[in-house]
């Protein structure tokens, strides 16, 4: 492996567990804020801080990022004495919240290859005036520290400092090298996999990359040198670095001293040494690669049986294939449920910052805000929930800044001061996840939105919701840092309707509050859809869009009036007592109708039905949808194609999203052109 490979997959491991520790950081500090307004302790949660920006200050330390390293240690200080005094922290949580998002700002630039700033100015300043130990609270000289000429410059005073701390608590300073070899890359060994196995016996101090004279000792050029503190044997570390124990040279040891509390130096050693047996980092390009590879077998079983039933037509007993490829089809959903598990992420986790933005909001509006976050054990394909993630934060961001009123206003409507905003997730028939997000606010009024908007009042709340989500609108009176601009419900609507293939639903009352309701499918790129023909041509749809098949009785329908549809050709048909509209799929993409009896798909869009006729059903699959990402081609109502193993493009439709861009007259625009 290069070395420059090695150093962006050393670069990458850090990033990664760097933004894991800042996550932990920060809600840990909201829980401490928290504890604090109910007068709970919070002891424990100072720990858990401290651990974390001990991890972090020694994993910015290993890839020489000194502005991290900086920054963290002042931290730690403060944490460190606030633990051992047991004081309480929450009037520092302000500074200390500014130092989490100070080491994020860093960590992004360093991900994106761009230079590492200094600290801000004034932070460190500001950090250090919270307490915390000077230059007396040294656990003693450093001398005795022996660090090689070619290292010395690299480790830094604060990382010396560390050094001699663990040295007075009774722990040797130790230095252990590890070279990089074609060899070991091969058998799967790197900085990083070495880094973790060695961490369970070494508290990682400065890890600082070595250039070296290419040769057989170091084929690459170039080496890793390892600096911390151990109570282990040199046998250990050798072990699980994979040198010689005469390669383990000693920097420092001194007796135990009874100074150091005992259970700070069980913070530090849980804070670097805990085990990570059972996990693996894996690459999300690498479980893309396991999914496009998954997807080309799913097409090849298309194939399989389509072979197969050639050979039942041509008169070939095919019943020990057929049990063949049954037992194909169910590894190959086991195959395509294990891989869909290792993409998953928590949506617990993806809403671990989402109190960290209502508390940013609630001091720039001046608004008292509760938040009460339900997520369960729900999980979210990782394409589905960066996607997400954003429209959720608007609609979080509209509830504070334009649902909630200030606090004199909730007072003056016989309300609590506070405002409350619940997320809520829940799964649904285990294909689609519902997010809401509800306010106990003014809620919307119609007639204001339609005096923005320049237009008639809205007749419902879908009609609203539309209005809502027209581009350039905003219900605000002037813009502000956080809304204003008319930028949001637009692509809101785009993400979770266009690109995702969901819903957004709408439901205000005036003076009680809102809630926007979000349904996105679990995945978007292997789903169980249904198959059928229209005209003559194949296609799918997605099951979770699919509310109900019927079969169409020709004597039950009535014509519909033009006007109340826009189209001449749709019928009405009854079902559970209110008139649904039936749209025939194949007049709108321009195909000429099968003979004999059709069945109907009955989707929802928002609180409409809309009912489209087919000419038969070909029953269920597993397909694998390529999305229409190029702006020339996509077209309203198509989600995507597939492939059923005959070689063509079968599109994949998006019923309610055709449902509702039908317009007078004709088909929406480009939808004749893609379905010849």
């Amino acid at each position: 492996m290069a070395t420059d490979d090695l150093k962006r997959e050393f670069l990458a491991g850090f990033v990664a567990e760097a933004q894991e520790h800042l996550q932990t950081v920060e809600g840990r500090l909201l829980a401490i804020e928290r504890a604090a307004e109910r007068g709970a302790p919070s002891a424990g949660a100072v720990r858990d801080v401290f651990r974390a920006v001990h991890t972090l200050k020694g994993l910015a330390a290993m890839v020489d990022v000194a502005p991290i390293v900086a920054i963290a240690h002042v931290m730690e200080a403060v944490l460190r004495e606030a633990d051992r005094d047991r004081r309480p922290i929450a009037g520092d949580v302000e500074a200390l919240l500014a130092g989490a998002a100070a080491i994020g700002q860093r960590v992004e630039a360093l991900a994106a290859g761009r230079a590492v700033p200094a600290p801000p100015p004034g932070l460190l300043e500001r950090l250090e005036a919270l307490g915390g130990p000077g230059e007396a609270s040294a656990a003693g000289p450093t001398e005795d520290l022996h660090i090689p000429e070619e290292l010395a410059a690299r480790v830094a005073p604060g990382d010396r400092e560390v050094l001699a701390q663990g040295v007075a608590a009774g722990r040797r300073a130790v230095r252990v090298d590890f070279v990089p070899t074609p060899a070991r890359a091969a058998a799967g060994e790197t900085i990083t996999t070495v880094r973790e196995r060695l961490a369970e016996q070494l508290e990682i101090v400065k890890v600082v990359p070595l250039s070296r004279p290419a040769g057989p000792s170091s084929p690459g050029g170039l080496a890793f040198a390892i600096v911390g503190l151990t109570a282990a044997d040199d046998a250990d570390l050798a072990r699980a670095v994979g040198v010689e124990p005469a390669e383990v040279v000693t920097l420092a040891r001194r007796s135990p001293a009874p100074a150091l509390a005992e259970d700070d130096d069980e913070a530090i050693s849980q804070a670097v040494g805990a085990s990570r047996a059972g996990w693996v980092r894996v690459d999300v390009a690498r479980l893309d690669e396991a999914l496009d590879r998954l997807a080309d077998l799913v097409v090849t079983r298309f194939r399989l049986e389509r072979a197969v039933e050639a050979l039942r037509e041509a008169g070939v007993d095919a019943r020990e294939l057929d049990g063949i490829l049954a037992d194909h089809r169910r590894q190959l959903r086991d195959l395509r449920g294990a891989i869909m598990r290792a993409r998953l992420v928590s949506v617990a986790g993806l809403l671990e910052r989402v109190p960290l933005i209502v508390r940013g909001l609630a001091r720039t509006t001046g608004k008292r805000v509760r938040l009460e976050v339900e997520a369960g054990r729900a999980e979210l394909d990782k394409g589905v929930a960066e996607r997400v993630f954003p429209a959720l934060v608007h609609l979080v961001r509209n509830a504070v800044d334009h649902g909630l009123e200030a606090p004199a206003e909730r007072a003056d409507a016989g309300k609590a001061e506070e405002g409350l905003v619940r997320v809520v997730c829940r799964e649904r028939a285990g294909q689609r996840l519902e997010l809401q997000v509800t306010d106990d606010g003014r809620g919307i009024d119609p007639n204001a939105v339609a005096a923005r908007d320049g237009l008639p009042g809205a007749d419902g709340a879908e009609e609203l919701l539309e209005r809502l989500c027209r581009p350039g609108l905003s219900t605000a009176t002037r813009a502000t840092e956080t809304s204003g601009r008319g930028m949001g419900m637009d692509i809101v609507r785009r993400v979770v309707v266009d690109e995702l293939g969901g819903e957004l639903r709408l439901d205000t009352r005036l003076g009680r509050g809102t809630t926007f309701s979000l349904l996105v499918p679990l995945s978007i790129t292997i789903v169980d859809a249904f198959a059928f023909e229209a005209g003559g041509q194949a296609f799918v749809v997605p099951i979770a869009a699919v509310e109900e098949i019927v079969a169409v009785d020709e004597a039950a329908l009535v014509a519909a009036p033009a006007r109340a549809r826009g189209r001449a050709d749709a019928r009405l048909m009854a079902r559970r007592g209110k008139a649904v509209p039936l749209l025939s799929l194949a007049a709108i993409f321009g195909l000429s109708r099968g003979e004999g009896p059709t069945k109907a798909l009955v989707v929802r869009r928002g609180e409409a039905r809309f009912a489209f006729e087919v000419d038969r059903m070909r029953g269920q699959q597993e397909v694998v949808v390529r999305p229409l990402e190029d702006p020339l081609v996509r077209v309203t109502g198509v989600s995507g194609a597939t492939d059923l193993g005959d070689g063509r493009p079968t599109l994949v439709l998006d019923l309610p999203g055709l449902a509702g861009a039908l317009t007078p007259g004709s088909a929406p625009r480009g939808v004749r052109e893609v379905a010849a």
